[in-house]
């Protein structure tokens, strides 16, 4: 293909009749016996085969570089937002699976394409490999909460392909390298163990780490999430003795991007810059109300955060897909991906037909970058073609 495709975006609604024992969604959308998703189809109106779909849990990406890249290159794209749409404070993995689901089966049965490419970006690539690992072999019948819900009645469709593009290992492993070590009391974050309270003046571990530092550090990281797990399966065990309405609780997350690697760029090296993430700085955002798991729910917690529980676990999935073609697209400057998380995916994947990419320099978002944008469009389309779907 060459010049500039002309397309448009055409509003896209998929509902599905679904009956919740509690509601965790925000207005409509999720609190009338259906579920309602919205999404865009970027199109230029003709014909083609294969439409190439971005869903993240919690985001909507249609204004992504990607997206509309490929939409410029004459490539149909969907953008398929889950129920929980900006708002993860109550989010089941599990469900969004079930979303997801739904978007595939639009494109094949209302839409009309013949195949359905997973474009998973971010926290979109660790969704991806959960749906494709449920679509080829379905497991689960529950939430990590207990409560049921049976993605193996679901009739989940397998995509004809994966891209894991600028993802991590998924929500609950990258939460866990990034929540602060130094709180002691979820209640109370300024109640610190100064050892690890890396952005304080007065911590005596200052960068370049040394390794032991980082084991503990990384140790600390897990007992704390696992502290936060423990507690909210024993609250939601309180409250089901109880047998009153109250059923669910919310609860603040303090102190959740916090990093060893965003100070000393020695560890786990990239082209990132240091003192930075792809929120900002470090010290600022480690308490900003837009830190990953800031607001959350006890069973969201149990579904999305929890290391031990979580069914989105990248790696996990990453073995149980074993008849779909994947390709990974590494940003080797990525400021929101650890430089572990790739090769990680890698060592994992069970199908025999896994590509790799590196773009060298690239960003998380490839803003200011025109060129490694094109550097990751030539590796989808080259992947593409090869496999029967790039038409």
């Amino acid at each position: 293909m060459s010049g500039r495709a002309v397309w448009r975006r055409e509003p896209q609604i998929v509902s599905f009749p679904e009956v919740a024992a509690t509601t965790e969604v925000y207005g409509f959308a999720g609190t009338s016996g259906m579920t309602n998703l919205e999404g865009q189809l970027l199109t230029d109106g003709g014909r083609r085969r294969t439409v190439y779909l971005f869903m993240h849990p919690a985001s909507t990406l249609q204004l992504l570089p990607m997206p509309t890249a490929l939409a410029d290159a004459g490539y149909h794209v969907l953008c398929a937002a889950s129920r929980y749409a900006r708002n993860d404070s109550a989010l089941i993995m599990e469900k969004v699976v079930r979303d997801m689901g739904a978007w595939v089966r639009h494109a094949r049965e209302v839409l009309g394409y013949e195949k359905v490419v997973l474009v998973g970006w971010s926290g979109g690539g660790s969704l991806s490999l959960f749906y494709q690992a449920e679509a080829e072999r379905p497991t689960i019948t529950h939430t990590p909460a207990g409560d049921p819900f049976d993605l193996t009645q679901a009739g989940l469709i397998p995509a004809d392909g994966v891209i894991f593009i600028a993802a991590h290992l998924s929500r609950a492993e990258t939460l866990t390298e990034w929540l602060d070590p130094s709180v002691r009391n979820e209640a109370d974050p300024d109640d610190r163990d100064i050892e690890f309270d890396i952005y304080a003046p007065d911590c005596p571990n200052k960068a370049p780490f040394t390794a032991d530092f980082v084991a503990a550090f990384r140790a600390a990281q897990v007992a704390r999430n696992r502290r936060i797990t423990a507690w909210c399966q024993e609250m939601l065990e309180t409250l089901r003795k109880r047998g009153t309405g109250e059923t669910e609780r919310a609860f603040v997350t303090h102190r959740t991007m916090c990093d060893v690697r965003w100070l000393d760029p020695s560890i786990d090296p990239n082209g990132r810059k240091a003192n930075w993430t792809y929120l900002g700085l470090p010290e600022t955002v480690n308490s900003g109300p837009v830190g990953m798991a800031r607001y959350s729910s006890l069973r969201s917690w149990l579904s999305q955060w929890s290391c031990d529980l979580s069914n989105a676990r990248g790696p996990v999935n990453a073995a149980r897909i074993t008849g779909t073609p994947v390709l990974q697209i590494v940003n080797e400057a990525d400021d929101a991906v650890p430089a572990t998380h790739n090769p990680t995916i890698r060592a994992a994947l069970a199908t025999p037909d896994a590509s790799y990419v590196e773009i060298d320099g690239a960003t998380h978002y490839y803003l200011g970058q025109p060129d490694k944008l094109a550097e990751c469009m030539a590796a989808l389309r080259a992947w593409g073609t090869a496999r029967g779907l790039a038409d």
